[in-house]
């Protein structure tokens, strides 16, 4: 059934310039503009009684944790603010005074808001009330939630198998509410559920799972203190991760350290200027990176093989570059990986990363005479089609090292969202765990399906080709993060019903199925009581600690529902009376979610009260050099291949890149002032040599366009900005760009799309 003529819809939104501005990129980030930034936002969205209630209690103990990454908290908070310029943009995003209620939809159609902009979208405020899209309108009506949840539950009731169901969660939801949903979709019959680790860190999971038999970095916050080298890899802290570079300095003033490996200087690389000292303030900050790698986009296998064969030549002679105890006792594959090495040609290695050898031999004597390493990386690794081989090589380098399992050393994934790792640890996953399995069963009594799940790719394969009717998503922005967003737009449309478990209006709201549902729920600022108690969330950080988060505001709108509630009244209205799961129990009681919790999987024991104040640790066997539960009991080495970018069908290598105005997919604004860009977004980094081949100019108008497989994609309309980037390097703004990435062109094993190199041209 097509889509009515009446709400045919534009899935990318405007291309329509808004006065693009450019200037230097900045030396150093934070600092008194920080400061300035963060309280315009404050106060613009949520005025001053608002922004003292929420940013006073930010990241505080027994506090709200903030909705934005997943940076860990220190143990002593400071006392002038635990949080940075964007989590403040967060909080300001979801405490926002505006509203988004019945009147406004019947003001405004799906085709109408569909040619705003992200941006525009984003502002109109926090939703009030359940809304409903039916089949032949054209605007969003009230619905009520008895209602809403019967429509759900009849379009369940009428799949034909309960793998035509999809149960799509962002990093965004609590464990308690993730859990629940988890358990529903089991319950439900299918092991659907992708998240949006599929679209970001899935290659590290895999690659550290496959090497150190556990998907989560080994390092707490304290290693960051005490390592003697921090390699930041494929990463932008100053933006993505504001917090980490308070980290960073600690790590400077202890004697460490820094090496940043990146196609772009990023200004929180260079200098950090601390907003909560007075150095940092009226000071000339803190010089962080003390070597940078300017390597070519995907080329990181390349250079970590480099460095390795340059240490090999030196443990050659004196025996002690690589810790040969470590290899021997807790490490297999080393004598492989090794004769691979042979294979290559340094000088073929160094071309291939771009860089000056004598920045390379620096790191090289640098790591030769350190043990405690710490590797941080971030998605410049993990979205390539050899993302999980990127995630080894990094794993190759800390092993030799004997740098996992000891103080200020390890793996550091830096994950992007709240919680999307605590959603993984409860049991949010496409695949089958037999044990796992088990164990629900043995805790609620039912048989949990068997057959593998679908991904974020597969799954709107499936919608696209029809064999996925519903789509549910428990939070997030799904078309405008996942890639290929033409083709995942037509998929959402498939759908007879697309629901969406939201705070805020975004485009995957725009893009619905036949039938569109809008929950809206509490935010983590807000408020969650019940009989006229209070009930708190827990979250696990990027460290693997979980910790509650304490609402305290008023919420948006009397009609708000949390999030574990709607997911327990779906599961009633699905289930009626013929589920033994206390679903309306689960739903109202949060302490009961966590005990179930806690009997299901291993390290939560006495979940409520270990999770109140700084919360706990789960259990990290390789965070203490245990690598028993790997095949044979020991780390392993892996054979990593070079990427094959050999660009026959196209001139240029794009990376897609967020803003400084930007998380994930929420847009604050319409600046990236760290890189001197303001007022546009539709822009293309490109160096000024390669453009000045080309013959364009700052500011000249050019298309990108892929090529893949016989099919051409084009982002239409983007502005040209020299800037410092490899050669033969590109850049560019996500979602705008994720038009280019074909949705079957993904990481071998992870299935993690190529948005960080998709071979593109320029056409003007």
């Amino acid at each position: 059934m097509d889509q009515p003529k009446n709400r045919l819809i534009s899935i990318l939104g405007p291309e329509e310039f808004t006065g693009i501005k450019i200037t230097a990129p900045k030396a150093y980030a934070a600092g008194l503009p920080a400061i300035k930034v963060a309280l315009d936002h404050a106060m613009k969205e949520m005025g001053i009684k608002r922004s003292v209630a929420t940013l006073s209690k930010l990241n505080q103990k027994d506090g709200i944790d903030c909705p934005g990454c997943a940076w860990p908290d220190p143990a002593k908070r400071s006392s002038l603010g635990e949080f940075c310029e964007n989590g403040v943009k967060a909080i300001a995003e979801e405490a926002t005074t505006k509203r988004v209620d019945p009147s406004f939809f019947a003001q405004h159609s799906i085709s109408e808001m569909s040619h705003w902009s992200d941006y525009e979208i984003g502002k109109s405020g926090r939703i009030t009330a359940p809304v409903i899209l039916s089949p032949d309108q054209t605007h969003y009506e009230s619905i009520t939630w008895e209602n809403a949840f019967k429509v759900i539950a009849d379009h369940l009731q009428a799949l034909s198998s309960p793998d035509e169901a999809v149960f799509y969660t962002s990093g965004r939801s609590s464990n308690e509410a993730a859990f629940l949903y988890g358990l529903f979709a089991r319950a439900f019959g299918t092991n659907n559920m992708p998240d949006c680790s599929n679209m970001c860190h899935e290659s590290s999971g895999v690659g550290l799972g496959e090497t150190l038999g556990i998907g989560k970095g080994s390092v707490t916050l304290e290693d960051m203190y005490h390592a003697e080298v921090v390699m930041v890899m494929g990463q932008n802290p100053g933006t993505n991760h504001p917090r980490m570079l308070s980290a960073l300095e600690k790590c400077k003033a202890n004697g460490g350290k820094i090496i940043a490996v990146n196609p772009l200087e990023e200004a929180g690389l260079i200098r950090f200027k601390n907003p909560q000292e007075v150095k940092g303030l009226v000071g000339g900050g803190v010089s962080l990176t003390d070597i940078f790698l300017q390597v070519k986009i995907n080329q990181d296998v390349a250079l970590i093989k480099l460095i390795v064969k340059k240490m090999a030549k030196l443990d050659a002679v004196s025996g002690d570059v690589f810790d040969h105890d470590f290899i021997h006792k807790y490490t297999e594959g080393y004598a492989e990986m090794m004769e691979d090495l042979e294979r290559y040609d340094e000088q073929e290695l160094l071309n291939l990363t771009g860089l000056d050898e004598e920045k390379v031999d620096a790191v090289v004597s640098l790591l030769a005479k350190k043990q405690r390493i710490i590797i941080c990386w971030a998605m410049g690794l993990t979205q390539h089609k050899n993302g999980v081989d990127n995630i080894k090589a990094c794993v190759n380098l800390l092993l030799l090292k004997g740098s996992i399992g000891k103080k200020g050393a390890g793996t550091c994934p830096v994950r992007g969202h709240s919680n999307v790792q605590g959603d993984r640890t409860v049991g949010i996953t496409h695949h089958v765990s037999p044990k796992l399995n088990a164990s629900f069963k043995k805790v609620f009594g039912f048989d949990p399906p068997k057959k593998q799940g679908l991904d974020v790719v597969n799954c709107i394969k499936a919608m696209h080709e029809g064999k996925a009717k519903v789509f549910v998503a428990l939070g997030g922005n799904f078309l405008s993060a996942a890639s290929d967003t033409l083709y995942t737009g037509e998929a959402l449309q498939n759908c007879d019903l697309t629901v969406s478990i939201s705070t805020k209006l975004n485009r995957t709201h725009l893009v619905p199925g036949r039938t569109s549902l809008i929950l809206p729920t509490l935010g983590r600022t807000e408020m969650d009581t019940h009989s006229g108690r209070e009930r708190v969330v827990t979250v696990e950080n990027s460290m693997g600690r979980v910790h509650q988060s304490h609402g305290r505001l008023q919420p948006a709108s009397d009609h708000l529902m949390s999030e574990p509630g709607i997911v327990s009244q779906m599961a009633q209205a699905y289930f009626t009376s013929s589920s033994t799961i206390d679903w309306k129990g689960l739903g109202e009681d949060y302490d009961l979610i966590r005990e179930k919790i806690s009997a299901v999987f291993e390290g939560f024991e006495q979940y409520s009260e270990r999770s109140k104040g700084g919360g706990f640790d789960l259990p990290n066997h390789a965070r203490h050099g245990d690598f028993s539960s790997m095949p044979g009991g020991k780390a392993r080495f892996s054979i990593c291949s070079l990427p094959d970018h050999q660009l026959t069908g196209a001139k240029f290598l794009l990376m897609t890149i967020r803003s400084h105005d930007q998380f994930n997919t929420t847009i604050y604004g319409l600046n990236d002032r760290y890189r001197g860009i303001y007022n546009e977004r539709r822009v293309v980094l490109i160096n000024p040599k390669d453009a000045e081949e080309l013959g364009l100019k700052k500011s000249d108008q050019v298309d990108l366009v892929s090529r893949y497989n016989g099919q051409e994609r084009k982002a239409r309309k983007f502005l040209i900005v020299p800037y410092n980037i490899p050669r033969g390097n590109l850049a560019a703004y996500f979602p705008e760009t994720n038009v280019l990435i074909p949705n079957d062109q993904y990481a071998d094993k992870s299935n993690t799309p190529i948005s960080k190199s998709i071979e593109v041209d320029l056409v003007f």
